[in-house]
């Protein structure tokens, strides 16, 4: 299965990302979440395949929300586990 989907980051929150069908645009995603989201920036267009590694999601995840819903909403880690990640990449800290 091959995918061209459209990627949104919202405006209130740095995190938060929208992915979309390109084909669908934004119909599909309710207008409450919308409203959450604020207005959508669009941050780049990908081809998403079940082989893909995304950052921050599980591909799998996202293709399926995709099919089903028409979106899949990519939320902020929790705080604790991303500053786990950003100190593994962190070179003055490791080893402590």
């Amino acid at each position: 299965m091959k995918l061209i989907c459209d990627i949104y980051k919202s405006p209130k929150d740095a995190d938060m990302y929208l992915y979309v069908q390109k084909s669908e645009g934004l119909s599909r995603v309710p207008e409450a979440l919308v409203e959450r989201f604020g207005q959508p920036k669009h941050a780049m267009t990908l081809l998403l395949t079940p082989e893909k590694t995304l950052a921050n999601a599980d591909i799998h995840k996202v293709l399926q929300s995709l099919q089903e819903k028409g979106f899949y909403l990519q939320l902020p880690p929790p705080k604790e586990k991303y500053m786990q990640a950003v100190n593994q990449h962190n070179s003055k800290l490791a080893g402590v």
